[in-house]
């Protein structure tokens, strides 16, 4: 299955826990929640390129399945991770400590970091078993039509 295509965020839990977690400033965290971002994938192969566009801050990543890349986090910092393929249509990377799923099933696509070890101590806390963050993307996204 292609993961390529242009896709509007629909729907992010726990979007401001995970945020905090991962060392975004609460200015920045503030700014974002409530911003629909844009992520448009280009698949080629085993190559992809992600571009997510937040309001005016623009993140790309380039990686190769399976192959060691240089990722940038929504902080800005730069890490090396393996992107990993799950079947046909699941992507799967650990940057940092937090394993993120990514499946796409039509034209949604939803992502899934799930809680890691020492996270238990957020502000405001999670609750038991919730996933970290939670998010689902549609698609065709019309460039007339996101806000």
């Amino acid at each position: 299955m292609s993961f390529n295509g242009k896709f509007e965020l629909q729907t992010h839990e726990n979007f401001e826990p995970f945020m905090k977690a991962i060392g975004l400033s609460d200015e920045l965290i503030e700014k974002g929640k409530d911003i629909k971002s844009i992520s448009d994938i280009v698949q080629n192969g085993k190559k992809f390129k992600v571009t997510v566009t937040t309001g005016s801050k623009v993140l790309t990543n380039e990686f190769t399945i399976g192959e060691e890349a240089e990722l940038q986090t929504p902080t800005g910092e730069r890490v090396k991770a393996v992107v990993e393929m799950e079947g046909d249509n699941k992507m799967v990377v650990n940057l940092k400590g937090i394993k993120s799923v990514t499946e796409i099933n039509g034209d949604t696509i939803t992502n899934v970091s799930p809680p890691r070890m020492g996270m238990s101590n957020l502000r405001p806390p999670l609750q038991p078993g919730a996933p970290l963050h939670y998010f689902t993307l549609t698609a065709p996204f019309s460039e007339g039509l996101g806000s």
